[in-house]
């Protein structure tokens, strides 16, 4: 799901904090999905929007090697070269007259990728179309995950075993472990 909203999509926002903390984004990978894209003459991957108020990012971040255009949406004071690793600044002013500047700029289809913070403004601002939810069991969340750093659930293979919508439009998704226990007795 995330690969195809990121085919539809001409940009992604991404908060400079989640970067910090992930140090990458999420590509396309889908050979599907990136033909399609080539197909309406479109990049690979749609333009990375980082939003910050300071300008300053590790190099040597893997997101600056990802095969990606990568902007800058800043409150900084504007300078005569985009900082490194960046094609373009734009300043960053209340949401409706960024996101009208973006569109001219020919970026009209937005897709959030992370941020709580920036998740807010938005929501608050009233400017989100749609909320798209997907869960998996894989945890993510940096030093606010609710388990213990180090804990490798990635590596563990799942099935969904059950789904169920329950009441007050809230969804039930189950899902079991396919490795065995030593204490289940399963297989």
């Amino acid at each position: 799901m995330l690969e195809e909203a990121l085919a539809w999509a001409d940009a992604c926002l991404i908060g400079a904090r989640t970067l910090r903390l992930h140090g990458c984004t999420c590509l396309i990978h889908n050979t599907t999905l990136l033909e399609e894209r080539r197909r309406q003459g479109r990049s690979d991957q749609p333009v990375a929007l980082v939003v910050s108020r300071r300008a300053d990012f590790d190099p040597d971040l893997r997101f600056f090697r990802q095969p990606l255009e990568r902007w800058l949406l800043t409150t900084a004071p504007a300078t005569a070269m985009p900082p490194t690793g960046f094609a373009a600044v734009h300043p960053l002013h209340a949401w409706e007259h960024t996101l009208r500047d973006l569109a001219a700029a020919g970026l009209h289809r937005l897709v959030l990728l992370g941020g709580a913070d920036l998740a807010g403004q938005l929501l608050a601002a009233n400017l989100v179309d749609q909320l798209q939810l997907t869960l998996c069991p894989r945890l993510l969340g940096g030093p606010h995950s609710w388990l213990p750093a180090g804990l490798d659930l990635a590596s563990s293979r799942w099935t969904l075993l059950e789904q169920r919508v329950l009441e007050g439009e809230e969804l039930l998704l189950r899902y079991g472990r396919l490795l065995s226990h030593p204490l289940s007795g399963r297989r």
